[in-house]
């Protein structure tokens, strides 16, 4: 079964045409050599419910995983997070945990991201920092997981071996 990811570039200065969206394209290339189809991508401005809408629009489409990149950092229009949490079930802390931990070895100021993870119905929903470097490398920690995660929300619980990097 193939992997179908959304992708949602979260920032006010895309939308308003100041500034060309490089997070995006970054991870459709990426999502792309993995293998996976990118079955939808969308930008919406720093705002909770127009991030809130189009997560709960694409886990009721049911994409497999859903990445968000921008707006996790502390400036007063990062609300990726609290809007995120507001649409899921459930919360996955270990795999931000992990985006942050491995992010140290790029940044030290890694453990000021907020971005969070979780599930909202069978879809994986992965906040990732803004900058196309943060994003990919974030994505890069954790893509070998997403993969088994997504089959347990989507009832597939057979023991499957999945390879290590």
């Amino acid at each position: 079964m193939t992997m179908q990811a959304a992708i949602l570039t979260i920032s006010d200065s895309a939308m308003a045409g100041s500034r060309a969206d490089a997070s995006g394209p970054a991870l459709v290339a990426r999502v792309t050599e993995l293998g996976w189809t990118v079955a939808a991508t969308g930008l919406v401005p720093d705002e909770v419910e127009a991030i809130a809408s189009k997560l709960r629009e694409w886990s009721d489409a049911g994409y497999g995983v859903i990445l968000t990149t921008g707006g996790t950092g502390l400036a007063p229009r990062d609300v990726t997070p609290e809007a995120t949490r507001s649409v899921l079930a459930r919360e996955i802390p270990g795999i931000a945990e992990l985006m942050r931990a491995r992010g140290l070895e790029q940044t030290k100021l890694a453990v000021l991201s907020r971005g969070v993870a979780g599930q909202r119905k069978q879809s994986l929903i992965v906040n990732l920092p803004g900058s196309p470097r943060g994003a990919l490398f974030s994505l890069e920690a954790i893509e070998h997981l997403i993969p088994h995660v997504v089959d347990l929300m989507q009832g597939r619980t057979e023991h499957i071996e999945y390879p290590v990097s």
